[in-house]
């Protein structure tokens, strides 16, 4: 039997790679210096040290992550993290969904919302700025030509200012290309002790 995850959860799985992590007693200046910029002070994910292997990329992609995701002003962390989650629930990207429904619960202080866009997925029922900032990033991953000005303003009409409407496209598009390099470039599996 397989030890891969295919239920979305809220316990974050491990990460299992496909494409050998550096070693960090063996990184070169280059690598070292491209993982500076990681945004945690934990431990060095796989992940993050799958794509260390391609050191010009790592540069990149972590500073961009750290300013759609971290940056001050615009749409709030939580709602950020709630328009990964939807991406990542239309890709199917059990992984990523994990990390952030859990980050989302751990900010916004409430497990309802998680749980009912894991059991109802896209017909989930939430307040009514969730509702379309939930709609609007699954809209955005099935089809992106197909968000349009009515999804705009459905999301003004939810209170949303441009700027946090801006913040909620680069967060759920970001995860368009993260979670398509989850998928090919490992898998999320079980820890010891959790369900599958």
């Amino acid at each position: 039997m397989s030890d891969i995850i295919h239920e979305f959860t809220t316990e974050i799985p491990h990460w299992r790679p496909r494409v050998k992590p550096i070693d960090l007693a063996e990184a070169t200046p280059e690598q070292l210096d491209a993982l500076k910029v990681t945004p945690s002070n934990t431990k060095v994910s796989d992940y993050v040290l799958v794509l260390a292997n391609d050191v010009e990329t790592l540069k990149v992609r972590t500073p961009l992550f750290n300013a759609i995701m971290y940056n001050r002003g615009g749409l709030g962390r939580a709602e950020r993290e709630l328009g990964a989650t939807a991406a990542s629930v239309v890709n199917r990207c059990v992984y990523c969904a994990a990390v952030h429904a859990s980050r989302y619960n751990q900010l916004a202080k409430d497990e309802s919302v998680m749980e009912r866009v894991f059991r109802d997925g896209e017909a989930a029922e939430l307040d009514e700025r969730q509702q379309a900032i939930f709609r609007f990033a699954v809209k955005l991953s099935k089809a992106p030509s197909a968000a349009d000005e009515k999804d705009m303003q459905a999301l003004r009409d939810a209170g949303l200012d441009d700027g946090e409407i801006l913040d909620l496209i680069l967060s759920a598009s970001l995860f368009g290309w993260a979670n398509r390099l989850m998928h090919v470039l490992g898998d999320p599996v079980a820890k010891e002790g959790q369900t599958r």
